[in-house]
Order: C-alpha cells, then sequence, then structure tokens
C-alpha cells in the first residue's frame, strides 16, 4: 500500500457510512416509484423487500429478521401488515408453535414477479459494456466483505484492531 493510499484510506472509510446510507435511501426511493408502476399502492419499500427476501422459500420469522436486520417493532408491524393485506401467509410452525413460518401468497408471489422483473430492466441499463459488469461484480464482494468485517466486529467485539 502506498503512502497516498495509507492517509486515504481513513477518509474513505468514514464517508463510505454516509453513502451506504444516501444509496439505500435512493435505492427506497426506486422501489416506492416501482410500486407505483405496478399499481400496488398498499405496500412501503420496506414491506416490499420484505416479500422480496421471503421469495419462493418457507422461513420462520427470526429468519427473515435476520436476512433483513428489521427492528423488532417495525418488522412485526410491517409483518403484520403483510398478513392482513394477503401478501404473506403465516402459519404455526409443526416443531414449534410459539414460532411462526412465513411463505408468500400468490399475491405476494405476483407483486414479486413484478418487482423482478423491473429490477432486471433498472440492472440491464446500468451493464451497458462488460466492464461495467465486472464494475458491478466488484463493488457487490467488496460490499459483501464488509458486512462480513462489521458483523465479525459485532459479534466477536474485536476492541483492538492493530
Amino acid at each position: 500500500m502506498s503512502m497516498q493510499q495509507s492517509v486515504a484510506a481513513p477518509a474513505v472509510y468514514t464517508d463510505l457510512g454516509r453513502v451506504m446510507e444516501s444509496i439505500t435511501r435512493r435505492f427506497l426511493d426506486v422501489l416506492r416509484m416501482e410500486l407505483a408502476r405496478i399499481g400496488v399502492t398498499d405496500l412501503s419499500p420496506t414491506q416490499a423487500l420484505m416479500l422480496l427476501h421471503i421469495g419462493t422459500e418457507e422461513l420462520s420469522v427470526r429468519d427473515l429478521l435476520e436476512r433483513g436486520y428489521y427492528l423488532g417493532s417495525n418488522a412485526s408491524y410491517n409483518l403484520k401488515h403483510l398478513v392482513e393485506a394477503g401478501y404473506v401467509d403465516r402459519s404455526p410452525s409443526q416443531r414449534d408453535r410459539r414460532a411462526a413460518r412465513l411463505k408468500l401468497s400468490d399475491q405476494g408471489l405476483a407483486t414479486c414477479e413484478a418487482l423482478r422483473k423491473l429490477e432486471a430492466m433498472r440492472a440491464d441499463s446500468l451493464l451497458r459494456t462488460d466492464s461495467d459488469g465486472a464494475d458491478f461484480e466488484t463493488t457487490y464482494r467488496t460490499l459483501r466483505r464488509l458486512e462480513r468485517a462489521w458483523t465479525d466486529l459485532i459479534r466477536y467485539d474485536d476492541a483492538d484492531p492493530a
């Protein structure tokens, strides 16, 4: 690592969180537009993301919360809405009646399919060349690596990074 890189790295690291937060807000804004485009007016972008996280699987509430990093009371409110609006079927677990299993209803599956088609169009518009695709892959791998590093930091509280 060169001296210039080592001096710039802390500034980039510091700004990274702000950029990711801004990107997240913009992504939710795009998702809000896409929901309107497909005529879905009774879902928030966060609720739509919950549907996409469930996908074609049947999973526990706990699994959904871990996948989406949702906060407890907000997740409960959003899940209740998704069930009441007919997007998600919720049933007690066969093994543990205290736990709930979630799966998408036909309405939820149709909404996800429509959103995935729009996402594919958005991705195609961003990926015009082979190098665009390579850049996207590199960005994705870097963000996943950062997510793992921060997750490990939280889980194992590595207080001495040196």
